[in-house]
């Protein structure tokens, strides 16, 4: 990594346990944190003498001279940032990143560390490891450059090969992950609906005993997607016992997050009891402008549960539109033994699946039927001839068509032969601000790391990507002041790092790794929106990970620091 020590100055430290800001300074020595202490006890040359030994050799006054090296200080063996008037914190643990295929094809992870973003914590139902078992495709993509990590996935049999290919390669942030839980279930029985066979369940175990072993921090469903929603309550359970055993964590996106919201938390609640593992439900919501009134149940539900001593918590992003795929709007047993496109071309599937969609009969979350075509704007399409619809509302797709909204998502689906990203437009502002001030929500981005300058030709999508963190902190803590500054932190930095175990991470204390953020609560906000989603945020201006420099006056430095980060215990 580096040996150089360096002293943050002048600045508000907010040291991401919820404690009060205090004007203070900062010390990095190496890759650790050596110091925080009251503003104006630590000097240049008092920390060069500390840490003479270290070999450092710059000193930097970044606020005088942004990015040049300054002579001027007391000492030549310290860089010295200032920062006055500006807040310094730990860097984000984003507990829901899509990080694994964009880390891949650009290794700085722009629009996270634009964001202050130094850990990315990815493995929502699928990772690409482990490799072998039932499963048919591990990792498929038509990029160029892509294609080395395609041949190399098919050699990743063990959960942690994908993470350290990655680190071996080079990466920005940190990266570590649950194991997927569809990807487990294909690895034990391919896409097939139905139960589990003991000789499945004991493959199960077998695998997921070694991801753990790997460092995995549990298990992840997503239980509105195949083959996730395929696995009955009882395999949860059974799947999660081995977690615990292990002291790994339960995460989830629950069966429903609409009509049913309040079952599916019960389940969710269900499963962190009769398996004795702790819970988190990914961006908790009430879905559907019908539902919005569910969300102070399922507030109360999660409240009662801690008090009888179920370990359940949340996350979420501070957006009122979801994001996932067009094929959500159809029934999720239409990919049954990964039929999923022969099923769409049959005419006597299409019709029973279209009738399913106008009709729901139950038991999964009709995405399209919720709110109506209007409140469905596909964005990701690769083909030309459909790019001229991102961004439109399927409604108005389909009425430009001729088309029942039904037949159009379908045929869509069809001629682009993949899921075809969406957004969701479901959600309601009042529920965000009363799930933003619970004590036990986290800030979670649910998207990945992406750079404009190859990511805005792709077409639009969900600007989470781009400004989470920012957002927060900017419209909900300075103009909105939904929450304090130091409770906004605490939900981004020890919140998540402490529900995974990271103890030596997501605090401003001595002894923890360096990563390390500043921001100008001024002008911190985020830019991108959901028509013009390809801006990054503003108002980050430094930020390390494991001590070393990623981004600095708000250009990325092009470093690739990143560690594993893997669970307590972990071989």
């Amino acid at each position: 990594m580096t040996d150089r020590t360096l002293l943050i100055r002048g600045a508000r430290v907010v040291d991401g346990t919820g404690n009060p800001w205090f004007y203070g300074d900062v010390v990095m020595a190496g890759e650790r944190i050596e110091a925080v202490l009251p503003a104006g006890q630590a000097d240049a040359a008092s920390v060069a003498g500390a840490a003479s030994m270290a070999g450092a050799a710059s000193v930097t006054d970044a606020a005088a001279v942004p990015g040049e090296a300054s002579m001027a200080e007391a000492a030549g063996s310290v860089e010295v940032v200032e920062a006055a008037g500006l807040v310094v914190c730990p860097g984000f643990i984003d507990l829901q990143s899509h990080s694994i295929r964009p880390l891949m094809r650009d290794p700085r992870c722009l629009s996270k560390i634009t964001q202050g973003v130094t850990t990315e914590i990815m493995g929502e139902a699928w990772t690409p490891a482990p490799a072998g078992g039932r499963r048919e495709e591990i990792l498929d993509s038509d990029e160029p450059e892509m294609q080395g990590w395609v041949e190399a996935a098919r050699g990743w049999t063990r959960f942690g090969d994908w993470l350290e290919a990655m680190v071996a390669r080079g990466v920005s942030p940190n990266v570590g992950s649950f194991l997927g839980g569809g990807t487990l279930r294909e690895y034990a029985r391919g896409l097939d609906m139905g139960e589990s066979t003991p000789e499945e369940m004991a493959t199960m175990h077998r695998v997921v005993a070694e991801a753990m072993e790997d460092g995995a921090f549990g298990v992840s469903y997503a239980l509105i997607y195949p083959p996730d929603s395929f696995t009955s309550t009882d395999e949860l359970v059974a799947v999660c016992r081995e977690v615990a055993r292990y002291g790994g964590v339960y995460i989830t996106h629950i069966r429903d997050e609409a009509e049913h919201l309040l079952p599916a938390l019960d389940e969710a609640i269900a499963i962190g009891r009769q398996a004795d593992l702790p819970v988190e439900i990914y961006h908790l919501k009430a879905a559907g402008r019908a539902n919005w009134p569910l969300m102070p149940a399922a507030i109360e539900r999660i409240e009662r549960a801690r008090e009888q001593g179920i370990d359940v918590t949340a996350d979420m992003y501070p957006y009122a539109a979801s994001g996932t795929g067009l094929s959500s709007v159809l029934p999720p047993w239409v990919s049954a033994g990964g039929r999923f496109y022969e099923n769409l071309r049959d005419p006597e599937m299409r019709a029973r699946i279209r009738e399913e969609v106008l009709h729901p009969s139950g038991g999964w979350e009709p995405m399209g039927t919720r709110d109506g075509p209007e409140a469905v704007m596909p964005v990701g399409f690769k083909r030309a001839a459909n790019r001229g619809y991102a961004g439109r509302r399927l409604s108005q797709i389909a009425e430009e068509r001729g088309q029942n909204w039904v037949d159009t998502a379908i045929d869509l689906l069809l001629d682009e032969e993949q899921r075809i990203a969406t957004i969701y437009f479901a959600m309601c502002e009042d529920n965000l601000v009363l799930q933003l001030r619970q004590p036990w929500i986290k800030i979670a981005t649910d998207a990945g790391g992406v750079d404009p300058a190859w990511c805005a030709a792709d077409g639009p999508i969900h600007p989470r990507a781009y400004g989470t963190y920012p957002r927060v902190l900017g419209r909900y803590v300075r103009e909105e002041k939904v929450l304090t500054l130091e409770d906004a932190i605490r939900k981004m930095t020890s919140a998540p790092a402490d529900r995974i175990g990271l103890r030596d991470r997501g605090r401003l204390q001595a002894g923890c790794y360096a990563d390390v953020v500043i921001f100008d609560p001024a002008t911190v906000g985020d830019r991108a929106t959901f028509e013009d989603s390809h801006r990054l945020s503003e108002g980050i201006r430094d930020v390390w990970v494991n001590g070393v420099s990623v981004l600095r006056n708000g250009d990325h430095t092009g470093a690739t620091p990143g560690q594993v980060v893997r669970r307590v215990g972990a071989r």
